[in-house]
């Protein structure tokens, strides 16, 4: 026969530990969902700390790319202010050797200036275009000054130089200037 108060005391328990199981259930779901919402965090910040580090490296290529340019190409505005001292030397080389009673010493004395002031272009990475006459004109070095129809020559070719170009390093600081065939074609 059963007891009535040993089953009433086992339902009890029962009760108990259902209630217990159902409060442990109710705090393993809210962990549960701490959890996730930690991870959910955890992979935001890792989203944007990853992004932050692509941005610093792209921020130091830039910068370093910014610098290399800067190296390079920090002098141009000083190239080209210095390209009329080569025309004007260049001019007046060429005017005292034409004139018979130019004095050798000045003659040779601009000759030097000239060399040193190309030797400075050289180091620094300014390099000089010297197009010939009947070469093609390209128009990435060349700067067409005028057009004429030349007998025996082709459109296109050079018929004069007026001022030679210059490049740094692989940019154009100023163009040759020249003259350009306009014959047409037979």
């Amino acid at each position: 026969m059963a007891d009535p108060k040993k089953d009433d005391f086992l339902d009890d328990i029962d009760a108990a530990e259902a209630e217990e199981q159902a409060d442990l259930n109710e705090e393993i779901d809210d962990i549960a969902m701490e959890i996730d919402a930690l991870r959910a965090e955890r992979d935001d910040y890792k989203d944007r700390f990853m992004r932050a580090l692509a941005d610093a490296e792209n921020a130091r290529k830039r910068a370093d790319k910014d610098r290399r340019e800067a190296q390079a190409y920090g002098g141009t505005r000083i190239a080209r202010d210095l390209l009329p001292v080569y025309d004007n030397l260049n001019r007046a080389l060429t005017a005292a050797q034409e004139s018979e009673g130019a004095p050798t010493a000045l003659v040779e004395g601009v000759e030097l200036t000239l060399k040193e002031l190309l030797k400075v272009f050289e180091r620094h990475g300014v390099t000089r275009i010297t197009p010939e006459v009947g070469e093609r004109f390209d128009p990435q070095q060349h700067e067409a000054m005028f057009e004429a129809p030349v007998p025996g020559t082709k459109a296109g070719e050079i018929i004069q130089v007026s001022a030679e170009g210059f490049m740094l390093y692989d940019r154009l600081l100023r163009p040759a200037q020249v003259g350009v065939s306009s014959m047409p074609a037979s």
